[in-house]
Order: C-alpha cells, then sequence, then structure tokens
C-alpha cells in the first residue's frame, strides 16, 4: 500500500469518526431538548423519556432543525405552551454546547 493510499484510508477513518461523533452530539441534544421541552409540557417520568425519543426521531425528518422547531412549536401550541420561534433556536444552541460537553466526556 503506497503512502497515498495509507493517507487516503486514515481520512476516511477520521471523517467516518466524525459523522459519528456529530451524529451522537445532535441525538444527546435532541434527547436534552426533549426533556427539557417535556417539563414545559407537564410531562414527567416514563412519559417525559418518551416525548424527548419523540423529539430524537423528528430530526430524522430534514436536514436542519426545521423539523424538530416545528414539533416543538406544534406541541407547545396544543397545551398552550408560549414558546416563539427565536426561544426555541436559542435553547437548542444551549442544548448543543451541553450535548458537546457530555459527548466529550464520554
Amino acid at each position: 500500500m503506497s503512502t497515498f493510499d495509507e493517507r487516503e484510508k486514515a481520512f476516511e477513518g477520521k471523517f467516518a469518526h466524525d459523522e459519528q461523533v456529530n451524529f451522537s452530539v445532535r441525538a444527546r441534544r435532541n434527547k436534552l431538548v426533549g426533556l427539557w421541552a417535556a417539563e414545559k409540557l407537564g410531562l414527567t417520568g416514563a412519559a417525559a423519556e418518551s416525548y424527548a425519543k419523540e423529539v430524537i426521531a423528528s430530526d430524522l425528518e430534514h436536514a436542519g432543525d426545521s423539523d424538530v422547531i416545528a414539533k416543538l412549536k406544534k406541541d407547545f401550541a396544543a397545551k398552550k405552551v408560549d414558546q416563539s420561534e427565536a426561544q426555541l433556536a436559542a435553547i437548542l444552541d444551549e442544548m448543543m454546547q451541553k450535548a458537546k460537553q457530555q459527548v466529550a466526556q464520554g
């Protein structure tokens, strides 16, 4: 195997690892957001955990955060919880930072 092939394989391995880490961070962020939202919706225990899983799943529909924000807005509107789209985006950012720390710590 040539040096070029070895470098290419190393870059591919790093890319795959980075993608896995990014996926893990995003899933963790969505769980944190789901638990935060569950509290706002008055859900606790198993119901809160179940809701967090719904938020995680909602992120798999489209690229970006629009699907998560749409789910939260819909669910909050149904329960008359007042949160603007800007507030939700800020929560997503805040929870992303927490998720990065948690994943980095193992």
